[in-house]
């Protein structure tokens, strides 16, 4: 780094200690070897991922087909596990794309609600294998997970999952995204939302030099390699994302990096964790950090050849920790 790069990250230190440091500390090894648990949740992920952006492939507006078959395959995955499915309309355009709610009931505190969640659409003319069949793959997953867990020993809290309709919302009023709709819900009703993780591209990495960027002044605070998860949340949830990254970082075999972002920072609320800023809700993006690595995503060439499961699923495998110390398992 140069001696102007390091004068001025010098003096941005304390914004950077308020905004940038986290707990713990990075996995900074090898990448750990698999049981027969990741093996099986390599497999599925994979077999969502194939599902969802090489059978169906585009997911959106313009290819309301495969929206319709995106959900209905992502409900028939949900009443797999003997959940109930909820639908909430969202009609944009004069299509009906529904967010699909089910949800594991807490046991001791069942007012107080975790939410987990991942938007199927697409924009259109791209498959979405990053964005964001990565997610929704790992929500699926992770509902899973959890609800076998459930049979044994219930979570304290409600967990609810939910794949979120018309993120990518080419237009039209916030009611017509699927995560606005469903947070200003939640608000009506005074829900206690105790947490918000959104699931946004999980699956490209690289363990090439300078493969991770950043807009100034982040870039003289994190790796230039691309090979972490990244956790984004806003300053007035700091304590909620420090409370994630530390979780995470203590299980997981995978590095990671977290930001507790100023409102200034517009590219901190890209995701369905942004609507549940504007109703007063934690919320928190998970993410391969999207643009700033993977130029494709958007783009016709965001297919399943780009994904590396291997990462994707120790990146699921510690978000699992994330979801249990919310939900106080």
């Amino acid at each position: 780094m140069s001696f102007k790069k390091n004068i001025l990250k010098f003096l941005l230190y304390p914004l950077a200690y308020r905004y940038v440091k986290m707990p713990g500390r990075s996995y900074p090894g090898r990448l750990p070897s698999f049981g027969q648990p990741q093996e099986l949740l390599r497999e599925r992920l994979t077999e969502h991922v194939q599902t969802l952006a090489v059978q169906i492939g585009e997911r959106s507006i313009g290819n309301y087909a495969g929206m319709l078959k995106a959900i209905e395959y992502i409900e028939r995955e949900f009443k797999g596990l003997n959940l109930a499915v909820e639908r909430q309309n969202i009609e944009f355009d004069g299509k009906v794309m529904p967010n699909l709610i089910v949800e594991i009931k807490g046991s001791k505190r069942p007012d107080e609600i975790v939410i987990v969640g991942a938007h199927y659409d697409t924009v259109n003319n791209t498959p979405g294998a990053d964005d964001n069949a990565t997610g929704v793959a790992a929500m699926l997953e992770l509902c899973r997970i959890f609800c076998r867990r459930s049979s044994l020993n219930a979570p304290e809290r409600t967990i609810r999952f939910i794949a979120f309709a018309n993120e990518e919302h080419p237009g039209g009023t916030w009611d017509q995204m699927g995560s606005f709709a469903y947070a200003k819900r939640c608000r009506e009703r005074n829900e206690k939302i105790v947490g918000m993780l959104s699931l946004e591209m999980l699956g490209v990495y690289s363990t090439e030099p300078d493969s991770q960027h950043y807009p100034s002044p982040f870039n003289l605070f994190y790796p230039t390699v691309a090979n972490f998860l990244a956790f984004v949340g806003n300053d007035k949830g700091r304590k909620f994302v420090r409370r994630c990254v530390e979780v995470f970082r203590k299980h997981a075999g995978l590095p990671s990096e977290g930001v507790a972002a100023p409102s200034f920072v517009k590219d901190a609320g890209r995701s369905d964790h942004w609507a549940f800023w504007q109703h007063g809700y934690d919320g928190v993006m998970v993410t391969d950090t999207s643009n700033f690595r993977y130029p494709l995503y958007h783009t016709p060439k965001d297919t399943i050849d780009r994904i590396d499961f291997t990462r994707m699923t120790l990146a699921v495998d510690g978000i699992m920790y994330v979801i249990e110390d919310m939900a106080k398992l």
